[in-house]
């Protein structure tokens, strides 16, 4: 379990961030886009998408391919995989715990 935390709390402080939350929802919705088309229609500039995406890379949610001059990001859904389990056994865990509750108030 320990080992599983320290795998899994990287992915969580990426996402814990409001505009890479943003970035990796835009992502989900279609293919790989460029750090231009990530700027479009948002007050960030090229430059903190840029560090953004490293944060995302680091954690290991999303990686570039090279198109010309261009890198173009898609999101590594085996990660984002690997948190939703996170959270499924933690709610599992909090299901038990809350079914024990209840038995032990209704004896």
């Amino acid at each position: 379990m320990v080992r599983e935390v320290a795998r899994t709390a990287p992915l969580f402080a990426a996402l814990g961030d409001e505009t890479r939350l943003a970035m990796v929802a835009r992502l989900s919705t279609g293919p790989p886009l460029s750090i231009a088309r990530l700027t479009e229609g948002t007050l960030v500039t090229r430059q903190a998408v840029t560090k953004h995406l490293h944060v995302l890379a680091e954690a290991g949610i999303v990686r570039h391919a090279r198109r010309g001059r261009e890198r173009h990001w898609r999101l590594e859904g085996s990660r984002l995989a690997e948190a939703r389990q996170y959270l499924d056994q933690i709610s599992k865990h909090w299901d038990e715990a809350l079914a024990r509750l209840k038995t032990f108030v209704e004896e």
